[in-house]
């Protein structure tokens, strides 16, 4: 019973991978999983409320899915090249391509109904 509590505990604390300019091509774009990348800025209000949802569904798609964030501040690149104009932006990659795109703050069923259309 208390290994299941701290189980539960640890799973809660895990948060969605670091994505950045240097890693984007081999976790994003070579992944044969889905992958749900979050681009957000720590300035940014909006971004406050969808990274516990994104750190959420990390948890819960773990294995199946990878579930990331990237800082738009530290890491432009790629946000340029898929057009990030307004954070939070959330970009679903099958296969290297955008597949789903997610302007704003949406519920997190938005999010997990994404990726269960991919599985």
């Amino acid at each position: 019973m208390l290994q299941k509590r701290i189980t539960k505990q640890l799973k809660i604390n895990i948060m969605a991978l670091e994505i950045t300019d240097a890693n984007f091509e081999e976790t994003v774009l070579k992944s044969d999983k889905p992958v749900v990348v979050d681009f957000w800025a720590a300035w940014c209000g909006p971004c406050r409320m969808v990274g516990p949802i994104i750190d959420e569904i990390s948890t819960e798609y773990e294995g199946k899915a990878v579930v990331g964030k990237v800082d738009v501040d530290a890491n432009q690149e790629f946000a340029a090249k898929y057009g990030v104009r307004n954070i939070p932006t959330v970009l679903v990659f099958q296969g290297g391509e955008v597949v789903g795109r997610q302007v704003g703050v949406a519920p997190k069923k938005a999010y997990s109904d994404a990726i269960d259309a991919l599985l």
